[in-house]
């Protein structure tokens, strides 16, 4: 049986669950490949931490030469993370004459349309599969699957983190601090969450979905996007008592007026696949024309979740499939023209769960019904409980609309904040049935 020889950049949490596959599982692979799949080189710039998995004598190296000048070695696997040195180094793999793997998802984010095209004009290949939703099948569902169909619609969960810390605000009561003090004890958390839990990560990942499924073409950092920081305790009762569960939601819709694309907490009623997606698993939800709803529900992130994706992208380039996808997809292509655009943000509409802390006193609710009614928002449904801890002489107001665009709702609510019988800070969050 022929021998292919494999390098892996990276020796990290899911390098070590790379490895692990790769070798003690080469008999099950090669069957599913019909080659047998050697791992030649191991490159990492610590040689000499324990990962818990030792490496074959001389495998392991802190030289990237002993990749890129090896001709024998056909496929690199990219795991170091981040935008530099990964960057950098892929195109070096590229230009080396590798085909490349990658969960590197903030670099295709970022660097997606540079690193395809050289790709192509060396006749090489990038295989992603791992980058978004961990062990999930997404990017082959949507780039190959579905390939039938018009996609109408992507909402997903595309966060662990952030999961696991609502779920637990949920089930546990925890405040934000204690869930996350939770996450970051388990591992779900970096030392610094900023880009899990201010809706980065997921922006990342929805452009890249948006460009696979849609072909829209906008930088991550263009996706609205509100993270979970200022999700209350409060917030997450409230939910409950109206049926619904809180998510961090990413969504990519396609309407009329283009694509609308947004990160945000979001009201998901209870029963529906998407509110009870629990801890840190991710799940999509694809609409497309001809399917239908389709559900992809999986432990997004992980040692063994994130290799197993890898490894499956390593044999789909060894059979040469991912080179056909690659060229068919023309993803991030300059000579391929987007067949549709991001809406305008402030066009996008929904309906939306409002929370303020109002003066207690006759005509308030008038006055903010007044103000919304002039944006042309109406109101659903009304909670208003007796006080629960705030300051004498205030009430908790939470207020469900009917639908409204989200330009309209900003202008009302920027109204309403400075409004001198409302107390700060106000919230507000969308609503999806």
């Amino acid at each position: 049986m022929e021998t292919v020889k494999v390098g892996l950049v990276g020796f990290g949490t899911i390098g070590t669950g790379v490895c692990r596959i790769l070798l003690d599982s080469g008999d099950r692979i090669a069957r599913r490949a019909g080659k047998r799949i050697e791992l030649a080189k191991v490159v990492d710039a610590d040689t000499t931490r324990s990962r818990g998995y030792p490496l074959p004598d001389g495998v392991l190296s802190s030289d990237l030469s002993q990749i890129t000048q090896n001709p024998d070695v056909k496929v690199a696997i990219e795991l170091i993370g981040g935008l530099e040195p990964a960057r950098s180094i892929v195109l070096e793999l590229l230009e080396s004459g590798k085909d490349v793997v990658t969960a590197n998802k903030a670099l295709l984010a970022e660097h997606g349309p540079e690193l395809f095209n050289r790709a192509r004009k060396l006749g090489r290949s990038i295989a992603f599969e791992a980058s978004v939703g961990g062990g999930i099948p997404i990017i082959a569902s949507i780039g190959q699957c579905l390939s039938a169909n018009q996609l109408r619609s992507i909402h997903a969960i595309l966060n662990g983190t952030s999961n696991y810390i609502l779920t637990q605000m949920e089930d546990q009561a925890a405040s934000y601090e204690t869930a996350l003090a939770g996450a970051q004890r388990l591992g779900y958390a970096e030392a610094n969450p900023a880009m899990d839990v201010d809706g980065s990560d997921a922006a990342q990942k929805l452009a890249i979905l948006a460009h696979l499924g849609f072909g829209a073409r906008v930088h991550w950092k263009n996706i609205a996007r509100v993270g979970i920081t200022e999700v209350d305790l409060v917030d997450i009762r409230y939910a409950r008592e109206l049926g619904y569960r809180i998510k961090l939601l990413a969504v990519a819709e396609l309407v009329p007026e283009g694509l609308e694309l947004h990160v945000s907490p979001t009201l998901v009623r209870h029963g529906t696949p998407l509110a009870e997606v629990r801890e840190n698993f991710n799940a999509i939800r694809v609409v497309g024309d001809a399917v239908g709803r389709v559900f992809f529900h999986g432990q997004g992130a992980g040692q063994m979740p994130t290799a197993s994706a890898v490894v499956a992208d390593v044999i789909d380039t060894v059979v040469g499939r991912a080179a056909i996808t690659f060229r068919t997809l023309e993803l991030w292509s300059d000579h391929r023209e987007a067949p549709v655009s991001a809406r305008d943000s402030a066009k996008v509409a929904g309906r939306y769960y409002l929370r303020l802390t109002v003066e207690d006193r006759p005509g308030v609710l008038a006055e903010i019904a007044g103000i919304l009614g002039k944006q042309g928002i109406s109101i659903a449904s009304v909670i208003q409980h007796e006080t629960e801890g705030e300051a004498e002489g205030v009430v908790p107001l939470v207020i469900m609309s009917h639908r409204a665009t989200e330009g309209a709702m900003t202008k009302a609510m920027a109204i309403i904040d400075k409004s001198p019988f409302v107390r700060p800070k106000s919230v507000r969050m969308r609503v999806r049935e």
